[in-house]
């Protein structure tokens, strides 16, 4: 087995994230992306080490037994999804089994209570917020809007029968690619740094329907939108769009954000409720991009915590995004503090708070590894719901030296929980329960929540 070969096998099992592991024979294995277990599979070598191998899936050979047919038109081409496939039951299975071998494997020397996963209420046209691209599907193709083709870092695939968001976003992406594509718009070339046209952002609101849509542009343009903001507004829609956004942005870097923003039409965020209560997010606030099954995470995450006790915690709720956990639990301790490095959230997050008739509750904008420093009150209880990277190691060690009997970690990767687990493990806490919860049907995605109690010293 060298280099460039081209093998055959069956996939065994696919571990998180993406990996699947197709047996070739009793002692060679080879490893590739965006197959599903039971398949026979053609694959590229790329790379060998003692025995093993990661290749280039080629060919799907023979479907597996319990393979279904895809939703998505686009399924396979885009690189979005991975398990539209397979029947909503067995990518549970799937996703539970990749958590489940992840946390085995970093807790050892005790047991700790498993709880299987809680699935999403919703597993189609579930999402609240979409960023799509602008580019071509092929060198010097027509204009297209959306998401990345599967392994290419440059061409893009139209997305308007995309099923993991609703027929509002579906019409919003169709519209806008034809009124550009008409107009004879380029695209903004990220290797050149020429054009104009670089990214969609469409939110939408699952209880209120509220819709926010924002075009994303550089300035090498000077480019009227009233007519296209009147397009906009003359679809016929579920929902309804509530604020209209020219985002401005003359980055070098292939990020969605803002030098400048004007508002076409109405205002710059929507309102969504949840859990009982309401929430303004603006064009870059973070919010669980699957609103009802993040009200089963934090749920979920509320009924770990359980008791506070006498009303009168301190509660860190750390990376903290727009408050929501935080709102939570202001009412059954004395305060809250929630700390987030995007200014934009925090400042959502105070309204929100406000909206909410809630006044204890801090918010304070900052890296959580230097704002732990500056703050007087210690916690008598950490809620941890870092990016997906998880904790840097400096700050989680700021975090462990507080102290504090229990702690809660939702994390959205599991492998960077179990990083992350192996220091909090050596410095004397331990898994009491953990949980997977599906926030990302169709997606190799998957949250975990985990409970951790500080073990009593021997």
């Amino acid at each position: 087995m060298r280099r460039g070969d081209i093998v055959e096998g069956i996939v065994e099992r696919v571990d998180f994230p993406n990996k699947a592991l197709v047996r070739l024979d009793e002692s060679h294995t080879v490893t590739v992306k965006n197959a599903i277990p039971g398949q026979k599979v053609s694959a590229r070598i790329k790379k060998v080490r003692h025995g093993n191998a990661e290749g280039n899936l080629v060919q799907i050979i023979d479907k597996a037994e319990n393979e279904i047919e895809p939703l998505c038109p686009h399924f396979g081409n885009c690189g979005g999804c991975n398990y539209q496939n397979l029947s909503y039951d067995d990518q549970l299975k799937l996703k539970e089994g990749q958590v489940r071998k992840l946390l085995d494997g970093a807790i050892t020397d005790y047991e700790y209570e498993w709880l299987g996963i809680n699935q999403s209420p919703v597993n189609c046209d579930y999402r609240n917020k979409m960023e799509l691209t602008f580019g071509d599907e092929y060198m010097g193709g027509p204009l297209a809007l959306g998401m990345h083709k599967r392994g290419s870092f440059y061409d893009i695939v139209n997305v308007d029968g995309c099923r993991i968001c609703d027929a509002d976003y579906r019409e919003i992406i169709r519209t806008t690619r034809t009124f550009f594509s008409e107009k004879g718009v380029p695209y903004y070339h990220r290797m050149r740094h020429e054009g104009y046209l670089r990214h969609l952002l469409v939110r939408k609101a699952a209880y209120t329907g509220e819709i926010l849509v924002a075009l994303i542009t550089t300035t090498q343009m000077d480019i009227d939108l009233a007519e296209y903001k009147d397009m906009l507004l003359e679809l016929k829609l579920s929902g309804e769009i509530v604020g209209i956004l020219h985002t401005k942005n003359d980055s070098l870097a292939d990020v969605v954000q803002s030098d400048e923003t004007v508002i076409l039409f109405g205002r710059d965020y929507i309102t969504e409720k949840m859990l009982g209560m309401q929430f303004n997010i603006s064009e870059f606030s973070f919010f669980q991009t699957n609103t009802k099954s993040a009200e089963v995470l934090y749920t979920t995450a509320r009924e770990f915590i359980g008791e506070l006790g006498d009303g009168e915690k301190i509660v860190y709720d750390l990376y903290s995004g727009t408050g929501t956990i935080a709102q939570m639990m202001a009412p059954v301790c004395k305060k809250v503090i929630g700390v987030e490095i995007v200014e934009e959230a925090v400042e959502a997050a105070k309204e929100n708070a406000r909206l909410n008739g809630l006044d204890n509750c801090e918010f304070i904008a900052g890296d959580v590894l230097k704002v732990l420093d500056d703050i007087e009150e210690k916690p008598d209880f950490i809620i941890l719901d870092p990016p997906r990277d998880g904790i840097h190691p400096k700050a989680l060690r700021k975090i462990v030296d507080y102290g504090v009997d229990r702690m809660i970690y939702i994390s959205c990767k599991p492998t960077s929980l179990v990083r992350d687990l192996e220091m909090l493990q050596a410095c004397g806490y331990r898994v009491e329960k953990a949980v997977a919860v599906d926030q990302f049907p169709a997606t190799g995605h998957v949250e975990t929540v985990c409970l951790l109690s500080k073990k009593a010293p021997v």
